[in-house]
């Protein structure tokens, strides 16, 4: 993911900051705790398109 393209994109819900989950290829929003895809190396900024995460995806990633 590209390091310009990561610090302009927002979560479409809450405006918050996004990290970039290498592993799972997704943008992740711990505000909202939402995981938008990336595919085909474009990131689906579409909410509906989005999953939740669960409890245990969301305490893995207190130390990001």
């Amino acid at each position: 993911m590209d390091k310009r393209l990561l610090d302009i994109l927002v979560c479409p819900v809450c405006k918050g900051k996004l990290i970039y989950a290498a592993e799972t290829e997704e943008l992740i929003c711990k505000a909202d705790r939402l995981a938008y895809p990336i595919r085909d190396d474009i990131p689906v900024m579409l909410e509906e398109e989005a999953r939740k995460l669960s409890l245990e995806e969301y305490d893995r990633l207190k130390d990001r």
